[in-house]
């Protein structure tokens, strides 16, 4: 949090905007209010801190976007931090393109050097696009985006709560695209995501696919894969590791996500966490 509010505090605008920041903790106990406090007293710009109690980032997300003020809206995750022209650039790109939203690439950011397999595996690598490219619903997320204010104009539950532990941005933008709206990609715009030696352990990795196999948007179709998918993940798996750790912890973690799906679809929840 800390590395993400100094980052803000060090946006470059060109006198093209003016901005403030909505900070909202999805914590109970209110975990982040102490950190926000002591940037506030020192920051040159606005800074709100709000809580969502609820543990559920829908909620957290509706919360900020409820007390956002100015046309546009830009979202970015706890865990990551910007450079200095971000905010500049995913403007000059939606204005330029006329889009109702740009997203940019969120990179890596290791705390700790990671094991050899991580880097050969690309684990924590995403997608990414040349700038102006039109996305669809799969390769959006809400971690680096900056939206038009038009697109919250209706209701208060833009991000479905049933999403509770992840999936509501891509839902939110699978949604607005079906209405018309179109979003494009800011390759000048990234943010690096921290990531800490915890997030690089194996059982970590697991356990994020067996919550992602819980999300509620899955179909029929989808299950019926899962059934076919995890029989055959798993005959293939020490063929796998005889061919490289990073290509048997990559199918591994693929069939995890199977698996986290269909003991869901059974009623077996074994991940009890919101967050992983």
């Amino acid at each position: 949090m800390e590395r993400l509010l100094a980052g803000l505090q060090n946006q470059v605008s060109e006198n093209c905007f003016s901005f403030s920041i909505v900070v909202v903790d999805n914590d109970y106990n209110k975990s982040a209010k102490e950190i926000v406090a002591v940037f506030k007293k020192r920051s040159l710009i606005d800074i709100d801190y709000y809580t969502e109690p609820v543990q559920n980032i829908a909620l957290a997300r509706n919360r900020a976007v409820e007390n956002a003020k100015g046309n546009f809206i830009g979202f970015i995750d706890d865990d990551e931090f910007p450079i200095e022209k971000w905010l500049l650039n995913l403007y000059k790109a939606l204005k330029h393109y006329g889009s109702d939203g740009v997203l940019g690439p969120v990179l890596p950011f290791f705390e700790k050097e990671p094991p050899r397999w991580v880097l050969q595996g690309r684990f924590f690598e995403r997608a990414t696009h040349p700038t102006g490219h039109v996305l669809g619903w799969r390769d959006s997320r809400t971690g680096n985006v900056l939206l038009r204010r038009e697109l919250f104009k209706d209701g208060h539950e833009w991000f479905d709560a049933s999403f509770g532990s992840g999936g509501e941005d891509r839902d939110f933008f699978k949604r607005m695209i079906v209405k018309g709206f179109r979003f494009l990609w800011c390759a000048e715009a990234p943010v690096y995501e921290t990531v800490t030696a915890e997030r690089c352990k194996r059982s970590f990795m697991l356990r994020r696919a067996l919550l992602r196999g819980q999300l509620p948007h899955f179909t029929g179709v989808d299950y019926a894969k899962s059934l076919v998918a995890v029989p055959l993940y798993t005959a293939s798996l020490p063929f796998l590791l005889a061919a490289g750790h990073h290509l048997f912890m990559k199918y591994l973690i693929k069939n995890f996500d199977h698996i986290g799906r269909l003991l869901t679809f059974i009623g077996i929840n074994v991940i009890k966490e919101k967050y992983i």
